[in-house]
């Protein structure tokens, strides 16, 4: 039948198709462990370790996306949102100096914010994928990453959502200290979250690179 691809192309690419994917899932699983692991390590007085990394799941899910498809890409979504599920168990079992390593609020705030941070990134690089080749990836993380700070912060520790976790004393998140320590007064987590949203954006940037080679790495399967 002319027009659709062989038997021989079918049996070529299938195995590839499938081999990207689970890297994919593994990739995204070792992102969202990882950052679990080194937001408890902090750099300076406005991030952590964990900040670095996190912001590279969009760089998985937008090379998923591209080379295998809107679909397969939420379903590493979903992969990396139940790895996060396990991540806040684990955490909220776990006692550190102040408590729960991992309070209520956060594990609420962190899944949301991951799961609905990356699809919309995963819609918006389906929308633009025919576009120059990086305006999809960076304006998709783009928007995701600010969606993603947005949500995470405004739960995890913002005074007017006090009663999700009542027990828990995040009064020190609301303290009012000059923004990045240079601008204008805001409460402390404003900061916070100012911090990682930059951290987010230079690491949409610099991920440009690493997936431009992805893609010309496996140009063939590009969808």
């Amino acid at each position: 039948m002319r027009g659709g691809p062989s038997l021989r192309d079918l049996v070529k690419t299938e195995p590839d198709m499938s081999r990207i994917f689970l890297l994919g899932v593994i990739a995204m699983a070792i992102v969202v462990v990882a950052s679990n692991i080194l937001v408890q390590y902090p750099v300076g007085t406005w991030l952590t370790w964990g900040a670095f990394t996190y912001p590279l799941a969009f760089l998985v899910s937008d090379i998923v996306n591209r080379l295998e498809g809107v679909a397969a890409a939420r379903r590493v979504v979903y992969a990396g949102f139940v790895t996060g599920l396990a991540c806040s168990a684990i955490g909220t079992q776990i006692i550190g100096e102040f408590g729960p390593l991992v309070t209520m609020r956060i594990a609420i705030g962190s899944g949301i914010a991951f799961l609905v941070a990356q699809l919309i990134d995963v819609a918006i690089f389906d929308c633009l994928r025919r576009q120059e080749w990086w305006k999809a990836p960076f304006l998709s993380t783009f928007v995701g990453s600010s969606f993603d700070t947005a949500i995470f912060f405004t739960i995890a520790f913002s005074a007017s959502l006090a009663s999700i976790e009542p027990g828990n004393d995040v009064s020190w998140a609301a303290e009012t200290v000059p923004l990045l320590g240079i601008g204008p007064d805001v409460p402390f987590w404003v900061s916070l979250g100012t911090a990682d949203w930059l951290v987010k954006i230079a690491v949409d940037l610099v991920a440009l690179l690493p997936f431009r080679l992805a893609i010309h790495r496996f140009a063939a399967k590009v969808a």
